[in-house]
């Protein structure tokens, strides 16, 4: 009596079964792709990305996969709108032979943020599309989904991507606005990377990158690599070093590659470049410094007066800057809708001035009162504004700074060993990138780390490599991070950062 019972609700199911099977005539149309299915023989079929769909496509069948942005459904339509990177497009399902209602319903479940491969046919919509990047519709034919996003997200893409109207430094400031802090975009990174902003700003990063390569490239320079593990410091004891046991041996993660590339010079490799990431012991969260960032530098054997070396730097950063406008306007655009910037003005000639001279135009203001030796931050930021003011730039040079602020590295002016063979270029008002000409004879580089205290057999390497014949030298280095937060106004670098590290952070 058992089985025969059993076997009556077997058959009621499969009957009920075959009847809903029968009735959805769109079942398979849709679906979740298991992962056996995703992993089949490559069909060779035509992919399509969302930018590439427009209105030289409509009739077109296409194949694309997207995130879902966002979905609704209302009566007996289903709408959609497929993310790709930053492009959107509206796609929809029709109940009738193309759609069922279980289709529909399926289609509605979806969760946000989920990721979809879509059949459709792409049609000129019958009302103009206003929130979407592309301006024609996909009619929906077949959508599977590859990957199921969780159902409830930590941060909305949407809240992510709205316009930043107040800013507080805090990292954990809740804003009154619904505006997210920087620290729930930053333990949400990967949904955060996802807005349209972001998406931009890391494009433009990786163009900043190829824009400082292919310029040394064509001046002659070669790209190396050289260690991050260093057995010495390398820079001044004004920033701490990383520390960290290397086997049986002290070391330190690098703050500057100068060192190698000095000594790759006296390797007879006269002009050479690297981006790679440094690290800094900075303790304090500020919203202009990271403890591990991208250095882009570069050395190079100077002939008859560092300001060869100058001159390089500045033809440079005029081609990278010039470069970001021409090549990234819609992504300056999209920036833009999130952080609101000025453009920046370059004028031409490049405004240069000795350090002295940048203090007279402080000391005329009466921003400072007396002879100083050093600019803090704010002094810096306010000649910035005063340079934009009387020569309408953003950008400028400031060279022969005081010496004893400098490296023990940097060689001293000849007309007066109190100032330095050293320059900074700055953007709004913040140093970009900085440079001089280095000491490349042995006894006076050895003096000057007697001098202030360093162990000396800690360099002894170092200095060995100017006693077989050295060059006159010197370099200059780029932080990426800084020069992309100051070209379009980010508020703080971690926007700049695609994982940034301060002395707070070590995750995501």
């Amino acid at each position: 009596m058992i089985n025969y019972s059993q076997n009556i609700k077997q058959q009621i199911h499969t009957q009920t079964q075959q009847n809903i099977i029968e009735e959805d005539i769109c079942f398979d149309r849709y679906g979740d792709l298991t992962l056996t299915q995703q992993q089949q023989q490559n069909t060779n079929r035509n992919w399509i990305k969302v930018c590439h769909i427009d209105q030289s496509t409509v009739g077109n069948n296409i194949l694309l996969r997207a995130r879902i942005h966002n979905s609704r459904i209302q009566g007996k339509i289903a709408f959609l709108i497929l993310r790709e990177n930053w492009y959107t497009i509206q796609a929809v399902s029709i109940k009738g032979d193309s759609a069922s209602s279980q289709m529909l319903k399926f289609i509605g479940g979806i969760p946000l943020e989920s990721i979809v491969d879509v059949e459709a046919v792409v049609a000129e919509p019958n009302f103009q599309i206003k929130y979407c990047t592309q301006k024609v519709e996909l009619q929906i034919k077949t959508i599977r989904v590859i990957s199921r996003s969780a159902s409830k997200l930590p941060i909305q893409i949407e809240d992510a991507s709205k316009k930043i109207v107040d800013f507080n430094q805090n990292l954990e400031y809740q804003y009154q606005n619904n505006q997210l802090s920087l620290n729930q975009r930053l333990n949400n990174r990967v949904l955060d990377l996802r807005t349209p902003a972001k998406q931009a700003i890391f494009r433009v990063s990786s163009g900043i990158s190829l824009f400082f390569r292919q310029f040394l490239i064509e001046q002659g320079f070669i790209e190396i690599h050289t260690p991050k593990l260093q057995g010495y410091t390398t820079q001044n004891d004004n920033i701490k070093n990383f520390k960290l046991k290397y086997f049986n041996q002290d070391a330190i993660l690098s703050q500057s590659s100068y060192l190698y590339k000095q000594m790759s010079l006296m390797g007879d490799f006269d002009r050479v470049f690297e981006i790679s990431p440094v690290f800094q012991a900075i303790h304090g969260n500020t919203n202009r410094e990271l403890c591990e960032y991208t250095c882009m530098d570069l050395e190079m054997v100077i002939k008859e007066h560092y300001t060869e070396l100058l001159d390089l730097t500045e033809e440079l950063a005029l081609f990278i800057l010039k470069e970001i406008e021409k090549r990234f306007q819609q992504e300056s655009k999209i920036i833009s809708q999130q952080f609101q910037f000025e453009p920046i003005t370059i004028s031409q000639p490049i405004i240069r001035l000795t350090f002295l001279e940048g203090l007279k135009l402080l000391q005329q203001s009466d921003i400072i009162k007396h002879p100083i030796t050093y600019m803090t931050i704010s002094e810096l930021k306010q000649l910035g504004k005063l340079i934009k003011e009387k020569f309408g730039t953003d950008f400028f040079i400031m060279h022969r700074f005081p010496r004893e602020y400098e490296p023990i590295y940097v060689m001293p002016c000849k007309d007066n060993p109190e100032f330095s063979l050293s320059y900074v270029l700055f953007l709004r008002g913040e140093a970009i990138a900085s440079g001089n000409q280095k000491i490349h004879h042995p006894e006076l580089l050895s003096q000057q780390i007697q001098k202030v205290g360093i162990d000396f057999e800690q360099k002894r390497g170092y200095i060995n490599s100017f006693n077989y014949g050295a060059f006159p030298h010197g370099g200059c280095a780029f932080g990426l991070e800084k020069l992309l937060y100051l070209y379009f106004d980010l508020k703080n670098i971690r926007n700049s950062s695609l994982f940034p590290r301060d002395s707070s952070r070590l995750f995501p």
